[in-house]
C-alpha cells in the first residue's frame, strides 16, 4: 500500500457491536459477515478517509496498550484483507 493511500470503510457495510466490545461487519451486498476483536472495531473506526495507514497506526499506539512491534504488518495485512472482501476501499483525492 503507498503511504498516502487514505483507506475508507465501505459506507454500505454494518458495523454491529456486541456487548463485549466485539462487533460483527456485515456487508448487505454480499450477504456476508465476518468477525472483529476490540482492536479490529478500534481500527474500523478509524477507517474514515482521512487517515493513511501510518495515521491509524499512530492512532493505535496513542490509545492501546503493548503494541506489538509487528503491528504495522499486521494492519496493513487486516487492512488489505478488508479490502479484498470489498469492505474497505481507498479516498481518491484532488489536489
Amino acid at each position: 500500500m503507498p503511504e498516502n493511500d487514505m483507506p475508507i470503510a465501505n459506507p454500505l457495510v454494518v458495523l454491529r457491536e456486541e456487548f463485549d466490545d466485539w462487533a460483527v461487519l456485515f456487508d448487505p451486498d454480499t450477504g456476508n459477515a465476518f468477525g472483529l476483536n476490540p482492536t479490529g472495531v478500534f481500527v474500523w473506526k478509524c477507517l474514515d478517509g482521512n487517515r493513511t495507514v501510518e495515521d491509524i497506526l499512530n492512532t493505535l499506539q496513542a490509545n492501546c496498550e503493548d503494541v506489538p512491534k509487528e503491528a504495522e504488518q499486521h494492519l496493513n495485512d487486516f487492512i488489505l484483507n478488508l479490502s479484498e472482501q470489498g469492505l474497505v476501499g481507498y479516498e481518491i483525492r484532488k489536489d
